[in-house]
């Protein structure tokens, strides 16, 4: 029986493991992939205080997982199939049957990237349409990309790229990027990218691999074809929250309703990070609900009350 079983090693995971081990508590970390989530994946962390020297996502990542195993956290690399939230004794049960038995369980399921829902795009991913930019902008060296989303990660994934391909065309369905303005700067002063305001991605199209994209301006109607030999989809993520739906108190996103103490609606089960309800998703946030929720979960632990359902929904 573990104090506290985190599911997700996210920074808000990760952190959350530091933070429980570091108070003593028994405390188990599960993740079925690598540490660090999306973060993982950042070419360079640049606005994480502290870190001035362009830290990669991964190598901050694992940072964190060596500091929770220096504090004696467990990690578990298996894939939880289902969870049982509801009695005292909680547990996480993994797809071959283990039960990983918790006083209290701490959610940091994160958030995937969201899709477009176009003609072509499921028959071309891993064939020119991708999610990620820092996992496969070196395939398109020399090419043309097209970059569809107007926030950061689209913005500044475009700038970098640049540093592979030929020329990237930003398709945006809005005049105006929403981007920090910082990167913002950066994309209108790179000659390699131009910009399709107004618009939106009809369809991808090919043979084997992508090779020309349908945009339609949203104000007009008129389509287009460009020619491109990548599609990187940015346009923000969908929570992993699926298999806590009806357990967990969810608000219509998708998004897990907390208090500010990461309290859910269930006592015992708290939630952090880019899967819960809140203005920003960033490391720093992410950090910050982790060490919060952590902390929630020693005070409960140690016999804190538990707020009415109602107070947990703000």
């Amino acid at each position: 029986m573990y104090d506290v079983a985190i599911l997700g090693a996210g920074p808000a995971g990760l952190t959350a493991a530091i933070y429980a081990a570091r108070a003593r508590l028994k405390t188990v970390l599960v993740e079925k992939n690598y540490p660090g989530g999306q973060v993982a994946m950042c070419d360079k962390v640049e606005n994480y205080p502290g870190h001035n020297t362009n830290t990669s996502g991964f190598d901050l990542s694992m940072s964190m997982k060596e500091q929770a195993e220096r504090f004696g956290a467990e990690m578990k690399s298996t894939e939880i199939a289902s969870l049982e939230l509801e009695s005292d004794e909680k547990a996480l049960v993994a797809s071959d049957g283990e039960r990983i038995c918790a006083k209290t369980i701490i959610l940091t399921l994160g958030a995937s990237p969201r899709k477009l829902g176009v003609p072509g795009e499921m028959e071309f991913i891993g064939r020119g349409v991708s999610y990620c930019a820092v996992c496969d902008a070196a395939f398109y060296q020399d090419k043309n990309l097209a970059v569809v989303g107007g926030g950061d990660t689209a913005v500044e994934d475009s700038n970098f790229l640049t540093r592979y391909a030929s020329s990237v065309t930003i398709v945006h369905r809005r005049d105006a990027f929403r981007a920090q303005r910082i990167i913002q700067e950066r994309t209108i002063n790179n000659p390699a990218i131009t910009v399709e305001w107004n618009s939106v991605v009809k369809s991808i199209g090919g043979k084997d691999t992508v090779e020309h994209v349908v945009l339609e301006n949203v104000k007009t109607g008129k389509q287009t074809n460009l020619s491109v030999d990548g599609v990187f989809v940015l346009v923000g993520l969908e929570p992993n929250t699926k298999m806590i739906a009806g357990h967990i108190t969810l608000d219509d996103g998708g998004y897990i309703i907390t208090d500010e103490d990461m309290r859910t609606n269930i006592p015992g089960v708290f939630a952090a990070g880019d899967a819960r309800k809140k203005l920003l998703r960033q490391i720093v946030t992410a950090c910050a609900d982790g060490a919060i929720a952590a902390t929630a979960a020693e005070k409960y632990i140690e016999g804190a009350p538990w707020p009415q359902a109602k107070d947990a929904k703000t």
